[in-house]
Parts: structure tokens; C-alpha cells; sequence
């Protein structure tokens, strides 16, 4: 069966008008990649569904981060950045869906036995840590993820996570992301970054989220240990202040 090149997400029958498609965006795509990092934006619901656009605010936050991955993998990663189907979460179709149908894309097309590294931020943090057990996802990184507390009774076995939380977020709580945090720890190995002085948009110590997204993404994939504290919650230490 040959796939669709897009994803539709199917709203009810009197919003026809407002169907809408995942897309991928590529950042870095080289011929023979080692391994693949998704990179999922943000972004708050709205009263009826509403496209995705590339220049909105949470879209474009996520453009140095894919960037900042593609110059620390030299060539050796896909880095690919997603664009939801439509803004924010709701019961009938979620960032998660997306996530699921780039994962089959980016298996028909480079290839389904490479490693992926899921990156997220605020719902699309969310949606790393919810698909992170999904094939092939070997790791996830979820920036200011806003999550419910209880969302972190998942079986991540063989999965490494990190999670980097500003303590100043005034929109998605640290205090529900450790609470995930530790709960994932019980079947996956977990670190926590607090990023002091760190807001919800990243934008004050941005190098901080950006590096460490891309250290871990790229340890994580291509088995190289660095140095800095994505060394040090790879060597066991769980929970670290930077």
C-alpha cells in the first residue's frame, strides 16, 4: 500500500473546512544518516481547529534548536522538524497522532532501522514523552514540556529521557514535569535539568535549552559521550541545576 505524503487530521463533519496536515521540514538530511531526531514545537489551542503555520512564535523557537542538532551531528544525523496537523491538543487528535505518522514517514524514506531522538517543547515536549515508546524511539528531550503530573505512568524500558524545565515557567509547572520525571524513572533512565532563571519560551538562557537538547539528542544517537552536564546525567546523575 503506498503512503499518503501527508497526514490528515479528520475533525467533525461541520469543520470540513478546517482539515489540515502534519508536515515535515527538513533541516538536515543527508544521504546515509546514523540516526534521526524529530523535532516537535508548541503552541496553545484555539477554539476551532487552525493550521499550523511555519511562522508562528512556537514554530519558529524551534528553529535554532533543530539547527544547534544539525551542527553537533557533523553530517551524521537526519534532523527534521514537525509541524502539527493542527494547534494545540484535543480528545479526538493529538500531537501524539503526528508524531506516529512522521515516524512512518521518515522510515520509508531513510530507511526503518535507524534511531530516533524525539525533541519537544511545551506540548510538543508533551508529545516526546508520550511517544517516546513508540518504534524505533530510542530517546526523548522535553524543553518546559507542560504535562499533567500523572502522565508519567508509561513503560519506557531501554529508553534514555531528559528533561529541562526553567524554574521561572509560569506556564507549564516544573513541579508536574519532576513529578513525570520521576515516575518514568521507574522503567526508563531519566535526567532532570533545572534551568535556573528560565522561562517558558526559552528565550533567556536559550543557549542553555538549545545545547542541551543537541548533546543529548546526539550522545544519545550516535553513542558519544560528552562532557558538561549531559555527560553527567548520561554517567547516572539524575537530577542536576544549571
Amino acid at each position: 500500500m503506498t503512503r499518503e505524503p501527508e497526514h490528515t487530521a479528520y475533525p467533525a463533519a461541520d469543520q470540513e473546512r478546517d482539515v489540515t496536515h502534519a508536515r515535515l521540514i527538513d533541516t538536515a538530511a543527508p544521504s546515509a544518516p546514523r540516526g534521526i531526531v524529530l523535532v516537535l514545537h508548541g503552541g496553545a489551542a484555539r477554539r476551532t481547529p487552525m493550521r499550523v503555520s511555519p511562522t508562528q512564535l512556537s514554530v519558529l523557537r524551534m528553529v535554532p534548536i533543530a539547527g544547534r542538532i544539525a551542527r553537533a551531528a557533523k553530517g551524521e544525523l537526519a534532523v527534521l522538524r514537525l509541524l502539527n496537523s493542527t494547534r494545540g491538543w484535543d480528545a479526538h487528535h493529538t500531537p501524539v497522532d503526528d508524531v506516529r505518522w512522521a515516524l512512518g514517514e521518515v522510515a520509508d524514506r531513510f530507511g526503518p532501522d535507524l534511531p530516533v531522538c524525539l525533541v519537544g517543547h511545551s506540548l510538543g515536549g508533551r508529545a516526546a514523552l508520550l511517544a517516546a515508546g513508540e518504534d524505533p524511539v530510542v530517546s526523548a528531550v522535553a524543553l518546559n514540556p507542560w504535562v499533567y503530573p500523572t502522565e508519567g505512568h508509561l513503560d519506557l524500558t531501554g529508553r534514555r529521557v531528559l528533561v529541562v524545565h526553567g524554574d521561572d515557567d509560569r506556564i507549564a509547572r516544573p513541579t508536574s514535569s519532576a513529578a513525570v520525571a520521576r515516575d518514568l524513572a521507574r522503567t526508563a533512565e531519566v535526567g532532570y535539568v533545572t534551568v535556573e532563571g528560565g522561562k517558558h519560551a526559552m528565550l533567556r538562557r536559550h543557549g542553555v535549552f538549545d545545547g542541551l537538547a543537541a548533546d543529548f539528542a546526539v550522545a544519545t544517537l550516535l553513542g558519544r559521550r560528552p562532557e558538561g552536564v549531559v555527560g553527567r546525567v548520561l554517567a547516572g546523575e539524575a537530577w542536576v541545576d544549571v
